[in-house]
């Protein structure tokens, strides 16, 4: 894994800001758990009050530990995940005690996605769960290129990660897995 890799997970760990590659678009991260990290992220993106955020993590033995799945919810992950999907669950208590406010709303779900890349994986798995927003300003169509974000961001962001493969330009899709089936809502939102 490229150098840079260690660099924006030590970032991550000061507080810092991260651009980085997923399977679907750049991502713009901060470590979910921390609070002041994860405010300057949507200050920077200029994101409305309470819009939720989803989070990266690199294992869907991971998203065990920030969320409550039933069985038919792991059955699911296990065919679709690693992939394009972002999934609503429960959070587990843990997610509630350690995360952002903005990563586990008030509705009672947490946003979770294992990106099929392998330079996200190893981010997360390095640095620990971490934001998953598209690195672009709110409203703002989300940057296909690193110079794109950098043009968009600025220096408010400690490292930018131009590692392949490209991100396919599509956003993830939201499933809820917090019913009896799961229930695909628009891309990239709930």
């Amino acid at each position: 894994m490229d150098a840079a890799v260690p660099r924006a997970a030590e970032a991550l760990a000061r507080g810092g800001l991260v651009v980085y590659p997923t399977d679907t678009l750049l991502g713009l991260g901060a470590a979910a758990t921390d609070r002041r990290a994860v405010a300057r992220l949507e200050a920077l993106k200029g994101r409305p009050p309470g819009q939720p955020l989803s989070v990266a993590v690199s294992s869907t033995e991971e998203i065990e530990r920030w969320s409550e799945p039933d069985p038919p919810a792991r059955s699911w992950m296990r065919r679709h995940l690693p992939g394009p999907y972002t999934v609503l669950l429960p959070p587990s208590r843990e997610a509630r005690r350690r995360l952002a406010a903005s990563v586990v709303p008030p509705d009672g779900a947490i946003a979770l996605r294992v990106p099929d890349h392998p330079v996200a994986r190893e981010l997360a798995r390095r640095a620990g769960p971490i934001v998953a927003t598209s690195a672009n300003r709110h409203g703002a169509p989300p940057a296909r290129t690193v110079a794109e974000a950098r043009r968009a961001l600025g220096d408010r962001v400690a490292v930018y990660l131009a590692i392949g493969p490209a991100p396919s330009g599509r956003p993830s899709e939201y499933v809820d897995l917090r019913g009896p089936e799961p229930r695909l809502l628009a891309r990239g939102g709930r």
